[in-house]
């Protein structure tokens, strides 16, 4: 559906966005993600030409966004959500931004009602917490009924029960055939509806890949209790298996509990506890990112 090529933004002697490519797969949620400093907003903004590239385009089923007669009716975007006058209501604000894009009224009250703000709709956004100027930067996107959403750090600001609500918003929209690319630095709320994952750093692409595929980037760790903890260790290390020692048994890397289990059970060894980990996709992100983050904790 979005086939970004080549994006290359500069600032000076700062490169913002250096020679990004990736494709973004309809009726599908991607996720957007990397360090601050990464360049994902400079990129959305020239995904919707709010930004100029110095080299590079962004086009939708073959078409730039500048060259689209009713761009509002193929991209939705929220991108700041604080991009409203805080005098207007919020139903006035949708009512001027629908009239811009020459969509139907009849759309105001239907998106207020998608976003949960019925109640809120004549209240000035001026009064509005950071959640509800997210929920109606939601529904302006929502407004012309688009293919695709293009969404920046669309959960800031919201409650828990706000970011479930956007979750199953987000993953419907994509069940129905459309297109979400949204940033997030909530990683593990992120990973429990993405479909797939662009992974930037410095302005570079660091990869482009299912969630799943990532996933399977961390090794897992086999924790074992048991009384034979030396004895379990020989045998796993000449079925080639790496086992450390520890406070309460053994560590064993690169293998499964079934596995593990097996050999103790073949071998009479006795196990009082046995759990396998795996390394969380935000662990496995924060590895991927680490040596481009421009700002780090010591």
């Amino acid at each position: 559906m979005i086939t970004v090529s080549s994006l290359t933004k500069q600032y000076g002697q700062r490169i913002a966005v250096d020679d990004l490519t990736f494709d973004v797969a309809a009726g599908r949620v991607t996720g957007f993600v990397g360090p601050n400093g990464a360049g994902k907003s400079t990129t959305m903004r020239m995904m919707v030409g709010l930004t100029r590239p110095d080299h590079g385009d962004t086009t939708y089923r073959g078409v730039s966004y500048s060259h689209m007669r009713h761009p509002a009716r193929v991209v939705g975007t929220v991108l700041d959500a604080r991009s409203m006058h805080p005098g207007r209501t919020a139903r006035n604000h949708l009512a001027a931004a629908a009239a811009l894009a020459s969509i139907p009224a009849r759309r105001v009250g239907e998106v207020l009602s998608e976003v949960g703000l019925d109640s809120a709709a004549d209240q000035r956004s001026g009064g509005f917490s950071l959640g509800m100027r997210q929920r109606l930067a939601l529904a302006g996107a929502l407004l012309g009924e688009p293919e695709v959403l293009l969404l920046d750090e669309p959960s800031n600001g919201l409650d828990p029960d706000g970011i479930r609500w956007l979750r199953k918003s987000l993953s419907a929209f994509a069940d129905n055939g459309g297109t979400v690319f949204v940033s997030s630095h909530l990683i593990a709320e992120l990973a429990m509806f993405a479909d797939d994952l662009i992974v930037v750093g410095a302005g570079r692409l660091l990869a482009a890949e299912p969630v799943t595929t990532m996933l399977a980037r961390g090794e897992s760790t086999v924790s074992v209790r048991t009384p034979q903890a030396d004895e379990l260790g020989r045998l796993l290390e000449r079925h080639g298996i790496d086992a450390d020692a520890d406070a309460d048994g053994l560590a064993v890397r690169g293998t499964t509990t079934a596995a593990v289990s097996q050999i103790a059970f073949d071998n009479r060894i006795q196990i009082t506890e046995i759990t396998e980990t795996r390394r969380s996709l935000e662990e496995i992100l924060l590895d991927m990112t680490g040596a481009s983050a421009e700002f780090a904790a010591a």
